[in-house]
Formats: C-alpha cells, sequence, structure tokens
C-alpha cells in the first residue's frame, strides 16, 4: 500500500478533483458543475500550505496513475466552549472522504482516516463528528464512530 501523507499546495487540484467524486458519490441530485473549483483553488492552497493550522487533509498518492491522488481526507479542528467531559472543548470535524473508484478496496481511506484521527488527538480533539453515507458507514463504526440524535439546523447566507 502506497503511504499516507499530508496534502500539499501542489496537490490542491487533486484535492478538489476527489471532493467532487465524495459529492457526486454522497449527493446525487447535487450539481455537477466543476466550476466552483477555480475560485476554491487560491483558498485551498493556501490552507494546504499552512501545516499548523485547523485544517488538514491526507492523501495516498495513485498506485497507477502518477501525478493523481488515490484518496483523500480532509478535517478541521473547531474550538467550542468546553463542557463536561470536552473542557478544552476542541472538536474535530472529518468531511470529503473520498476514494478514486478506480482505486477503492485497498484499504486507503483506513490508512488516511487513521492518520487524520491522530492528527486530532495530537490538538487535543476529544470528539471527532462526521457524516457517512451509508457505504461509508461501516468503515467508521469499525473505526469507533457511533451514530447521534442530531439536531442540527441550517440556515444558508
Amino acid at each position: 500500500m502506497s503511504a499516507v501523507r499530508r496534502a500539499l499546495p501542489g496537490d490542491a487540484e487533486e484535492v478538489l478533483r476527489l471532493r467532487q467524486v465524495m459529492i457526486d458519490s454522497v449527493f446525487a441530485s447535487s450539481d455537477p458543475s466543476v466550476a466552483w473549483q477555480g475560485e476554491s483553488l487560491p483558498t485551498l492552497r493556501a490552507k494546504l500550505g499552512r501545516p499548523d493550522g485547523d485544517f488538514t487533509a491526507f492523501v495516498v498518492d495513485h498506485p497507477e496513475r502518477p501525478g493523481a491522488l488515490a484518496c483523500l481526507v480532509a478535517g478541521t479542528i473547531d474550538y467550542r466552549i468546553g463542557k463536561a467531559g470536552d473542557p478544552q472543548g476542541m472538536v474535530g470535524f472529518v468531511f470529503s472522504v473520498a476514494t478514486d473508484p478506480d482505486a477503492r478496496r485497498r484499504g486507503y481511506a483506513r490508512a488516511c482516516m487513521n492518520t487524520l484521527l491522530e492528527w486530532f488527538r495530537e490538538r487535543g480533539a476529544r470528539r471527532v463528528q462526521l457524516t457517512a453515507s451509508p457505504e461509508a458507514e461501516p468503515l467508521y463504526v469499525s473505526l469507533g464512530f457511533r451514530p447521534k440524535p442530531d439536531p442540527l439546523l441550517e440556515l444558508a447566507l
């Protein structure tokens, strides 16, 4: 298996490609346009260039396609006012877990997730949250994630 590594600014276009793979597989009714990627690219490159920031992405290089990525996981650390069991209030959030369709079933997502979970631990996160597709839920459950009722509401600005 290829080694998991931290994504670098030069990986940004491939990271966006794999994000679209995730969007297409999870959100069947999503807008298939990729025009947003051009606007997103500078911000993503800047975030990937800040190794001590609150955002990270871990990747596996595609073993058969030089320059391409086989797998991506991305996450952020968010501060929330502490509470019992989590006095520091550091919460990890996982998003954009994606494996290229021709590189699936090789353990890449699990390896990347384990690396991301360690990154969260090193930064003091005591909780990690994610939203899972039905296909990916067994992986997350095997890593210790448990379903939780979510009273989340959202407002688009």
